[in-house]
C-alpha cells in the first residue's frame, strides 16, 4: 500500500469522498492487515522548538535540495529515528494549497497557505528550472518581502537565489549560484554579486547555496547554531555523509587545480577565463590585464598546464556549452554567442571536434535517450 503526504485539508476532502475516516500523519493509520504509524507532523505540546521552518517551493523544483535540508532538520529534530517536530518545527507553504511538480515530476502539496511570515526563522525558497521562473505566483514574492521585513532570514537553495534576487532583496549583496548558472544570474540580476566558488553564502539574514548536496551543509550550520553542534550534526550518518563541509569546500570545478598552482598569472587567469565564458574575449587581452605578454602567459600555461591559455579557455567555454545544450531551451546559435564564440558554424567545429558529433546531433541523440 503507497500513502502520500498531502495537507490537513485534502485529508478532511478525501475523507468525505470516501465516506470513512482517514487518520492524519502524526496518527496511526488503521488497516485490516497493517498498522502505520507516520509521526513527522507530529508536534508535542508545551515543546517549544529551537527553531522554524518553512519551505517555499518553486515551479519544478529541484528534489535533492530539498531532500537534503529536510532531512537535516527533521534528523535533529527527534532522538534516534523518531521524526517527531520536537526540537524543530517546519511547514510546506504555498499561495494555495494545489500541488507544485518538481523537475522530476514528483509533486507536492502545500500543508498550508502564505499567512503570518513571523512564524517561522526561517523560510526556505527551494528552486528549479529557470525557464519556469515565471510560474512563480506573485503572492509568494510579496510573503518573501514580508518575511524579511519580519525579521525572518531568508534561505535560498539551487536557483532559490533567483527567486530571491528577483524581490530586490539581495541588491548589492552576494549569493551562491552554480557556475553553470552564472550567465543568466548576471544578465538578469546586475546588481547582486555572483559567488560560485562557495556552497554557501551567509549575507546574515539571506543564506544562498547552489543545491544538490550543499543544501545538507548549509542545514547543518543552521541547526548547529540553534540546537547545538551534537544535535545540529546528528544527521550526517543517517544521510551517509562523511563531515560537514565548510562554505568554503566547494566541489571542483574544471580546470580548478590551476587556481592553486602556485603561479599567480595562471590562477588570476583561470578566474578571469571563468567569468568571462560568454565574451569572445582575447588571449592578448587576458595578457594585458595581467600585466603580461601573450608568449610569456604561453609559457606558464604550458609550464603548469601542458596547453595554452587559448586552448583551455576554448574547452571550458565549450563544456559549458555541452551543459546548456542539454539544460537550456536555447538555440544552438544561442548558446554559441552566450559561449564565448563568434558564430555558430564556428562553435559547432570546435565542438564537433571535441565531443565527436555537432551539437545538433549531441542535443537530438541525449533527448531521444532520456524520452
Amino acid at each position: 500500500m503507497f500513502q502520500r503526504i498531502v495537507s490537513p485539508c485534502v485529508f478532511e476532502k478525501l475523507a468525505e469522498q470516501c465516506g470513512q475516516e482517514i487518520g492524519y500523519p502524526g496518527h496511526f493509520l488503521e488497516h485490516e492487515e497493517e498498522k502505520v504509524v507516520f509521526s513527522a507532523l507530529e508536534r508535542p505540546e508545551g515543546h517549544d522548538p529551537d527553531v522554524r521552518f518553512a519551505f517555499v517551493l518553486t515551479p519544478a523544483f529541484t528534489i535533492l535540495p530539498l531532500a537534503g535540508f529536510a532531512d537535516a532538520v527533521r534528523h535533529s529534530s527527534d532522538e534516534a529515528d523518531r521524526s517527531r517536530q520536537v526540537f524543530c518545527h517546519w511547514e510546506v507553504l504555498g499561495h494555495d494549497l494545489t500541488s507544485v511538480a518538481s523537475s522530476t515530476g514528483l509533486a507536492i502539496t502545500p500543508w498550508k497557505t502564505y499567512a503570518d511570515a513571523g512564524e517561522y526563522d526561517y523560510v526556505v525558497v527551494v528552486g528549479g528550472l529557470i525557464d519556469q521562473m515565471d510560474g512563480i505566483h506573485p503572492d509568494t514574492y510579496d510573503f518573501l518581502r514580508e518575511a524579511h521585513a519580519a525579521g525572518t532570514k531568508l534561505v535560498g537553495l539551487c536557483t532559490g537565489s533567483f527567486a530571491l534576487a528577483k524581490t530586490g532583496l539581495l541588491d548589492g549583496r552576494r549569493a551562491a549560484i552554480h557556475a553553470h548558472h552564472r550567465p543568466e544570474f548576471v544578465e538578469m540580476f546586475p546588481e547582486v554579486i555572483p559567488v560560485e566558488n562557495e556552497l554557501y553564502v551567509s549575507e546574515g539574514d539571506i543564506l544562498t547555496c547552489p543545491g544538490g548536496t550543499a543544501a545538507i551543509d548549509l542545514a547543518v550550520e543552521i541547526l548547529i547554531e540553534h540546537c547545538g553542534r551534537s544535535r545540529g550534526m546528528k544527521g550526517l550518518t543517517a544521510l551517509v555523509v562523511d563531515e560537514h563541509r565548510s562554505a568554503h569546500e566547494v566541489g571542483r570545478l574544471p580546470y580548478q587545480d590551476l587556481e592553486e598552482c602556485g603561479n599567480w598569472r595562471v590562477e588570476q587567469a583561470i578566474k578571469i577565463m571563468r567569468q568571462k565564458l560568454r565574451e569572445p574575449d582575447t588571449t592578448e587581452h587576458l595578457a594585458e590585464k595581467l600585466g603580461s605578454t601573450v608568449r610569456q602567459l604561453n609559457r606558464v600555461f604550458l609550464q603548469h598546464a601542458k596547453a595554452t591559455p587559448q586552448e583551455i579557455w576554448r574547452d571550458m567555454r565549450l563544456q559549458h556549452a555541452r551543459w546548456r545544450l542539454m539544460n537550456s531551451k536555447r538555440t544552438i546559435t544561442q548558446v554559441s554567442y552566450e559561449c564565448g564564440f563568434s558564430d555558430s558554424s564556428h562553435f559547432s567545429r570546435w565542438f564537433k571536434a571535441k565531443f565527436g558529433e555537432t551539437p545538433k546531433r549531441y542535443r537530438e541523440q541525449r533527448l531521444v535517450s532520456q524520452r
